[in-house]
């Protein structure tokens, strides 16, 4: 896999024992890195990084608001590259609490670059953003790259500017056009869309309510029904993480920049309608629309990821219809038998991936 770039150099993960950032651990171990994680205290319960309990990671609890913390584990672990996917990931959440998300959001960003850029071990570093940093005009076609940032409620604007946050220092301390003579580091982002698979527990989410509600026999309501989403397994994004890490990785400067990672447009889909999915292959799954008091969530959202098909070769694997399935069998099997079923997930998809000629298979 990524041509076996990761094997004995020692990745950090911000975010790891979350719902992305621990299937990312699964799969960096599994293709022999040495792994460093920064995370807060466990909030969900259970913990689907606990429950995989991968050996040999070095896991540091830190708030990534604290900058000399952050500075102290980047220069002792001396990464290679880093992931960044801490944040604080919701938007509900974020209407409550939205000094929390903005700090989190924008200032942990910042923090985390300004700390690799005074480690010189660290030589390629990838930010996870959101689909939700563009300014939404509810269109009806997917954004781009270059589409301009945004933010309705404050987890989106704590996105949009976490994004210029890390344009500014591309630009101003990490230029492309400058790698290997100022400095050593290449800087880029990642926006996915709505990333659904086993192990999320994390509070006001579609596919986690629903899955808890199937567990205990009770309707879950749906706020809203109509609004469109970019689904995609986790495993998705994460094999376009990894892609791009491994390119930056051989110091190809081309790929230090913004980057979508979503399904087809066409594979886009309603609240309702992944719903109606997910109980296809869970029966126990019910749920009822009702009206939606709650505060303002954009109606539609599609991402345009034609750069990454076309400049960086990557494709999804499983379409949306095989990521609800195996999703729904995930909780399903957890629930009713206490199977864990992620290496079995990420398995089936490094077949997958492999029998469709991928280029990060090789």
């Amino acid at each position: 896999m990524f041509a076996d770039i990761y094997r004995n150099r020692r990745v950090l993960i911000t975010g790891h024992t979350g719902f992305k950032g621990s299937w990312l651990s699964a799969w960096l171990k599994t293709a022999g890195a040495e792994l460093c994680g920064i995370s807060l205290a466990q909030r969900t319960h259970p913990s689907h990084y606990d429950l995989l309990a991968i050996p040999g990671i070095r896991s540091e609890v830190q708030d990534i608001q604290e900058f000399d913390g952050v500075r102290r584990i980047i220069r002792d672990f001396k990464p290679e590259i880093i992931f960044h996917l801490a944040a604080q990931p919701l938007v509900r959440y974020s209407y409550l609490h939205p000094l929390e998300t903005l700090q989190t959001n924008i200032m942990g960003t910042a923090n985390l670059l300004e700390a690799a850029k005074t480690t010189d071990s660290v030589r390629a570093f990838i930010a996870v953003t959101s689909d939700k940093c563009y300014e939404n005009r509810n269109l009806d076609r997917g954004y781009h790259e270059d589409d301009p940032m945004g933010g309705y409620d404050p987890y989106s604007a704590s996105k949009g500017c976490a994004e210029l946050v890390i344009s500014s220092y591309r630009r101003s301390f990490f230029p492309p056009e400058n790698y290997g003579k100022t400095h050593h580091l290449l800087l880029a982002s990642a926006r996915a869309g709505n990333v659904i698979g086993g192990g999320d527990w994390a509070e006001d989410r579609l596919v986690p309510n629903l899955m808890h509600s199937a567990s205990i026999g009770e309707v879950e309501p749906l706020r809203n029904p109509a609004a469109v989403r970019p689904w995609q397994h986790v495993l998705e994004s994460l094999s376009g993480y990894l892609l791009l890490g491994q390119r930056l990785m051989e110091e190809k400067v081309q790929f230090a920049s913004a980057w979508n990672f979503g399904p087809d447009e066409t594979e886009t889909h309603t609240v309702l309608e992944t719903a109606e999915s997910l109980r296809t292959h869970w029966n126990q799954i019910r749920f009822r629309s009702v009206p939606d008091n709650g505060p303002h969530e954009a109606e539609k959202l599609k991402l345009n990821c034609e750069k990454a098909h076309r400049d960086l070769a990557w494709l999804p694997v499983w379409n949306t219809e095989k990521a609800f399935e195996r999703t729904a069998c995930w909780y399903r099997d957890y629930y009713t038998s206490g199977k864990i079923n992620t290496d079995k997930d990420l398995q089936q998809y490094l077949r997958d991936a492999e029998r469709k000629g991928l280029i990060w298979t090789e």
